[in-house]
């Protein structure tokens, strides 16, 4: 690939700040304060702070030490545990992506339906023909050059930026301590239950709005320098954690536990509101528009590349490698947004069946970060590549160890309806997969390889029962 068509830093860092900062952010307040108190919403963010920090570590270390993997989540998957791991972490990170951007798209018209009520909550009908015009427009762009699309990117998260620095700016001057501190540890509403409880939800609410922090290492191979992958994991996700802990913490200081709760979505936007007039609520609910359509493209780009990379490696199906004369995966491209039009058509007819969808793809995205903390550590523990670039294994054995345990915690926070509903997503994945190996002419499953495919395949089979009965979801 030509270089002038690949990504620098700035276009690295917008990437993973766009992927990260979706419309999360801007429910933050009240999604915090329904489980907890002030308290216990320092510690929430004191963990996860310190476990996603030891994973931008993991990625920024992976990215200098194995060069040669362009896949990011996918390509430590396969180079730590082989090809059928490797083809699980490209097929869930694959379907997470795209079923997120379902999400983005129905949330997108679903906020300017504050502005103009024709689109109600985004999934009536003009709204889903707009969605739909909308993905295929992005489509368009990103098969002008990803590097288009990444300036695009750029400007939008510059953009919604503006607002959420706004709101900070303004929630800072109004902030009283004595607002905050009123029963900073939540036990005056016994239904929050203990601090431990309050962390553990704060934890639930923090789960997915750090999806994302992989963005840069995602398209590693379409970077100007390998350095500006890690560089630019750190610093997005360094400016991104700052922004969530203070949205959501300052907010305890303009209006207490209770008030915050009971606030509609988004929840920024009327505590400005409360704070500043009707003026406020605009200014946020545009800033979410624009932040929600950045989301959307940096994730049309996420999600694309994954099954790319991995078809150019054998792992996927060989369709998915082609590319234009712009360098855009074309084919991947394309099926990733028939899937993404699938799921609009779901949602108008049955929004229920498709927050399901979304739920189980959330929870799917988890098992590739698993391996990426467990493949660094794996690394530290034998060595591989010290020789040649000594220095800072303890840090990076650290690092790892403490990514692996937060991404197992996380998975295990998820759920184990969520996690079984995951596995028949895996199981429809070995026919693919199976196909794939047809196409190289080799053996389907290696070793140990069969007994996690029959466990993957009966356990989607056991979900199936339990979801055909009622019992499950």
């Amino acid at each position: 690939m030509e270089n002038d068509k690949k990504l620098g830093l700035i276009a690295l860092i917008g990437l993973v700040i766009g992927s990260m900062i979706g419309g999360g952010v801007f429910s933050l307040p009240a999604d915090m304060a329904k489980g907890a108190g002030a308290g216990a919403i320092l510690v929430g963010w004191l963990i996860t702070g310190i476990g996603m920090i030891a994973l931008a570590f993991v990625y920024q270390n992976l990215a200098v030490r194995k060069p040669d993997l362009n896949g990011g989540v996918y390509s430590y998957a396969k180079a730590g545990f082989g090809d059928y791991i490797g083809f699980n972490a490209a097929w869930g990170y694959w379907l997470s992506a795209l079923l997120g951007n379902v999400s983005y798209a129905v949330m997108l018209f679903g906020a300017l339906g504050y502005f103009f009520p024709v689109f109600g909550k985004g999934n009536n009908f003009v709204a889903i023909v707009c969605a739909s015009v909308l993905v295929w427009t992005i489509q368009v762009l990103i098969l002008r050059g990803v590097k288009q699309a990444a300036f695009v990117n750029i400007l939008t998260t510059v953009a919604k930026l503006v607002p959420i620095f706004l709101f900070l700016i303004i929630v800072l001057v109004s902030f009283n301590v004595d607002i905050f501190t009123l029963d900073i540890w939540g036990q005056a509403d016994i239904s929050l239950g203990s601090v431990a409880d309050q962390v553990k939800s704060t934890m639930l609410v923090t789960l997915w709005v750090f999806i994302g922090i992989e963005g840069a290492v995602v398209i590693s191979g379409r970077a100007k320098e390998r350095r500006d992958v890690g560089k630019a994991t750190v610093i997005g996700l360094g400016g991104t954690l700052i922004i969530y802990v203070l949205v959501s913490v300052l907010s305890l200081g303009v209006m207490n536990q209770a008030d915050l709760a009971g606030l509609d979505t988004p929840s920024t936007a009327y505590v400005l509101e409360a704070l500043v007039g009707p003026w406020g609520a605009v200014v946020i609910n545009a800033g979410l528009v624009i932040s929600l359509f950045g989301a959307l493209l940096g994730w049309s780009i996420l999600a694309a590349e994954i099954p790319f990379v991995a078809a150019k490696d054998g792992v996927m199906p060989q369709c998915f490698a082609k590319e234009n004369q712009q360098g855009s995966p074309v084919i991947s491209l394309t099926l990733t947004n028939v899937l993404v039009q699938t799921a609009l058509i779901i949602t108008l007819v049955s929004s229920s069946t498709y927050q399901m969808l979304y739920s189980i793809a959330s929870s799917a995205i988890l098992i590739p970060y698993l391996f990426s903390g467990l493949y660094a550590w794996k690394l530290a523990a034998t060595g591989e590549t010290y020789d040649t670039n000594p220095g800072g294994r303890t840090k990076d054995f650290i690092c790892a160890a403490l990514s692996s345990v937060y991404a197992a915690w996380l998975i295990y926070a998820a759920g184990l309806t969520y996690v079984l509903l995951v596995t028949i997503l895996y199981a429809v994945g070995i026919g693919v997969y199976a196909k794939v190996r047809q196409e190289k002419q080799g053996q389907v499953f290696n070793g140990y390889e069969k007994i996690i495919a029959l466990v993957l395949f009966a356990a989607g089979i056991v979900a199936v029962g339990l979801l055909a009965t009622g019992q499950l979801g």
